[in-house]
């Protein structure tokens, strides 16, 4: 028996399993802006609901703050598919599929539909993680739907088929009937039942004639989910090379490799630019990067970076334009993590952080100082 096989695995207890997929179905369905908050607001209503329940047990008399929430308002996975166990027994497991050369159907585009995909899934998280290769698989791999007014796309408790992007056109998403959403001219829906092997838990019907981009099941599966989980596994690996991150939970990094975008850089290229607005930090993956200033109308080195260190938060930190630009100084590849997602994830970390300006202030006057006696 191999080493792989010998692993001792965590096992995820039926009630997380549950909650989780209860958490995930009122998620996609809703597609709120913020996951955090919406998190908060979930799981404190949840846990009201389950307090007015263990009151309305203990005593005859009706309480005012029986349920939170109301019948309309139960948890979800109870008023979409009940509660299947066999859900999450029967999901996709990508560290278990070892299937990387299975045929994907490909789908001939003209230069014109290309261009439209492309545009049309470009905003889709599901995508961020691909890679240029990937993306191609996923373009070539999905086709065309025209939809027509009134028509159903999918259907509340059948069996998940395909995994739509929207092009153009309006769409409301139904649940017993129910409207609960409208998608207008752009979003996905359809991959909760393919990420779980459950039955859709909502229909969703066309309000006006559009395009839609399908992608079967397969392919869903092998590109999206698969690259998803390798990314994650590559970039905790990289993280734990971080010290600085060692403060992080485990959970947290776990987000933060979720959140990263990689980038690739060539030799002599420049990342980040001094004087410009951050938008964002950088982790290095593979090769070097040279820190430089602006200095007597050229530019000086600072500092070299490798692999396992970062650039770029002090910007962030400081609430001011970049203090020096970045060059690769070969074939590099980095891991870009976005404004937003900083002080979401790594608001945490703004003291260690901060105690990094010393540092290059130290190496800047070290520098002037050896200039000067030239």
């Amino acid at each position: 028996m191999s080493a792989q096989q010998n692993k001792q695995r965590l096992q995820v207890p039926d009630a997380l399993r549950e909650i989780l997929l209860e958490f995930s179905i009122a998620y996609l369905l809703e597609q709120p802006g913020d996951i955090v908050d919406y998190a908060v607001e979930f799981f404190t209503k949840l846990q009201e609901s389950r307090k007015a329940s263990a009151l309305k047990q203990s005593v005859d008399l009706p309480s005012p703050d029986e349920s939170v929430l109301s019948q309309e308002d139960e948890p979800v996975v109870q008023r979409f598919v009940g509660r299947r166990k066999s859900v999450f027994a029967e999901a996709y497991d990508p560290e278990n599929d070892d299937d990387d050369e299975g045929a994907t159907a490909i789908f001939p585009k003209t230069d014109e539909q290309r261009a439209r995909l492309t545009e049309s899934v470009k905003n889709i998280l599901l995508f961020r993680s691909l890679d240029k290769e990937q993306m191609n698989q996923v373009l070539d791999a999905m086709f065309e739907k025209k939809v027509v007014l009134d028509e159903y796309i999918i259907r509340q408790g059948d069996d998940g088929d395909n995994f739509y992007v929207i092009e153009s056109g309006v769409y409301k998403a139904f649940v017993n009937e129910k409207h609960i959403h409208t998608y207008n001219n752009s979003g996905s829906f359809g991959e909760l039942a393919l990420l779980y092997n459950m039955p859709r838990a909502a229909s969703i019907q066309a309000d006006s004639e559009g395009f839609l981009w399908a992608m079967d099941r397969q392919t869903f599966r092998r590109i999206l989910l698969k690259s998803a989980f390798k990314k994650r596994k590559m970039y905790e690996k990289l993280l734990d090379s971080v010290p600085m991150l060692k403060a992080l939970q485990n959970y947290e990094r776990m987000n933060l490799a979720d959140a990263l975008i990689s980038k690739s850089f060539q030799k002599g290229e420049r990342i980040i630019q001094q004087g410009e607005v951050a938008d964002g930090m950088y982790f290095i993956e593979d090769g070097k990067i040279s820190i430089q200033i602006s200095q007597d109308g050229g530019e000086v080195e600072i500092s070299q970076l490798g692999t396992g260190q970062y650039f770029g938060e002090l910007a962030l930190v400081t609430h001011r334009p970049r203090a020096a630009s970045a060059y690769a100084l070969e074939n590099c590849k980095v891991a870009f993590l976005a404004k937003d997602s900083f002080i979401r994830i790594l608001g945490s970390l703004l003291d260690i952080m901060k105690n990094n300006i010393g540092q290059y202030d130290e190496q800047f006057q070290s520098m002037l100082l050896r200039d000067s006696n030239c």
